[in-house]
C-alpha cells in the first residue's frame, strides 16, 4: 500500500521541486506552456494566455490538500522560477504503481534537468511513498523523452499502438518505460 506524502518540496543539485503557486502563472506561460514546440507531443493544449496557466495552477493548488496528489514545479535554482512541471499523472493503488508525466521549456532541453527531476522522483516514490512500479510513456516521434526515462533507470517495455492521443492530432503510439522497486533496491546495494 502506498504511504502517500503529498507534494512535498524536493531538491537536487540544480533544482527545487515544489508546489505551484499562483504567482508562477506568468513563468509557466512564458517558459513552456505557450510554446507549441514544447506541447507538440503532450495531451493538454498549448496555453493561449497567462490566464489559462493561472486557471491550471489554481486547479492544482486545490488538489494539494489531498495527500495522494503530486504535482511539482521544476524550479532552476540559478533562475529562481519554474522552467517546467513534473507530476504523478496516474496511480494504480492495487499495484502500487505511479505514472509520471513531465515537460520542460525548450530553452532548457538537452541539459539534463528533466532527467535530474525524474531521478529525484523515482527515489522519492520508492523510498518514501513505497511504490512498487514507476512508469512513464512517450510518443515514439519524441525519442528524447525516452532518453530522459532511460537516464532515470526506467527500462523500455514496449509500444502500444494508437493507445493515446496528443497535440499532433488523432491517435498516436505510446512507448512505455518502467522501473520496479526490486530493480531500484538491487542497484542501490552495490
Amino acid at each position: 500500500m502506498l504511504n502517500h506524502k503529498g507534494t512535498v518540496t524536493l531538491e537536487t543539485e540544480r533544482l527545487i521541486l515544489r508546489r505551484f503557486e499562483i504567482s508562477d502563472a506568468d513563468a509557466m506561460f512564458r517558459n513552456w506552456a505557450s510554446d507549441p514546440e514544447v506541447t507538440k507531443y503532450l495531451t493538454w493544449p498549448t496555453h493561449t494566455s497567462p490566464d489559462v496557466s493561472k486557471a491550471v495552477i489554481s486547479s492544482w493548488i486545490g488538489l494539494y490538500s489531498n495527500d495522494n496528489h503530486y504535482s511539482w514545479a521544476i524550479v532552476l535554482k540559478e533562475l529562481g522560477e519554474p522552467i517546467g512541471s513534473i507530476a504523478a499523472v496516474k496511480q494504480a493503488p492495487e499495484t502500487d504503481m505511479v505514472h509520471i508525466g513531465y515537460c520542460i521549456g525548450r530553452a532548457w532541453w538537452h541539459k539534463g534537468y528533466t532527467s535530474e527531476a525524474l531521478c529525484r522522483l523515482v527515489k522519492f516514490f520508492f523510498e518514501e511513498v513505497g511504490a512498487n512500479r514507476i512508469e512513464s510513456r512517450h510518443d515514439p516521434r519524441n525519442p528524447n523523452s525516452g532518453k530522459v526515462m532511460q537516464k532515470a533507470g526506467l527500462k523500455y517495455e514496449g509500444t502500444l499502438r494508437q493507445s493515446d492521443k496528443n497535440n499532433q492530432g488523432g491517435f498516436c503510439d505510446a512507448a512505455y518505460y518502467a522501473i520496479l522497486a526490486e530493480d531500484w533496491y538491487s542497484c542501490k546495494s552495490y
